[in-house]
């Protein structure tokens, strides 16, 4: 009786000291592990923030047959200027081929919010004020990924039935995407080479 009482007991103590032993284990490896609250958004706001201060020039790849508000030969630039915690400001120059001229109108305004993205236009005259389109824009749509980023445009969906937005992508240090969509598929697309920079452009209009 009392032998069995022994062996109960060791088997107990070996037990708890198994226990404790494992317990250190996974405390040690949940110690290791960062845990975060960041959505694929935050991911993706942080790449284009990853090139604050630099400008890079890109080209059309994609448009409507018939639009010629940018052309293939037209000189693009984006430029990441104004960078706060969560706003960011980007200007798009455009220089028409056919007189050389620059257009400095357009600035894309990406806002962080604790739900997710917020893309705005904001358009000016050379004057500086206000273009009679200005501040378009939506909200991110559904979950997407740290390297692209959908944003409806409530109105233009429903005035068509068909999804209307716009679809940003950035593989970090490669390529800047902006371009809108309907439905699926691509009707304007402009990509920027982020392997080189060049030298940073005139501020835009109004700013």
């Amino acid at each position: 009786m009392i032998s069995s009482l022994k062996t109960s007991t060791l088997l107990i103590a070996f037990g708890l000291i198994l226990s404790a032993c494992g317990s250190s284990s996974d405390d040690a490896s949940l110690a290791e592990t960062p845990v975060t609250d960041d959505q694929p958004f935050d991911a993706f706001f942080a790449n284009l923030a990853h090139h604050c201060g630099n400008a890079y020039a890109g080209s059309l790849t994609t448009a409507p047959p018939g639009d010629d508000m940018i052309t293939y030969e037209d000189h693009l630039v984006v430029h990441f200027r104004e960078c706060e915690d969560d706003v960011l400001k980007m200007p798009f120059h455009i220089q028409t081929v056919a007189d050389g001229e620059w257009n400095r109108s357009r600035t894309w305004i990406f806002t962080k919010h604790e739900d997710g993205l917020e893309l705005r236009h904001d358009h000016r005259k050379l004057d500086g004020t206000d273009d009679e389109v200005t501040m378009y824009g939506g909200f991110q749509f559904g979950m997407n990924s740290d390297d692209y980023q959908i944003i409806q445009s409530v109105e233009r969906t429903e005035e068509t039935g068909i999804f209307r937005g716009w679809r940003i992508e950035i593989e970090r240090d490669v390529r800047y995407t902006y371009g809108t969509v309907r439905g699926d598929e691509w009707s304007w697309r402009i990509d920027f080479d982020l392997t080189t920079p060049i030298d940073a452009p005139p501020a835009p209009w109004g700013h």
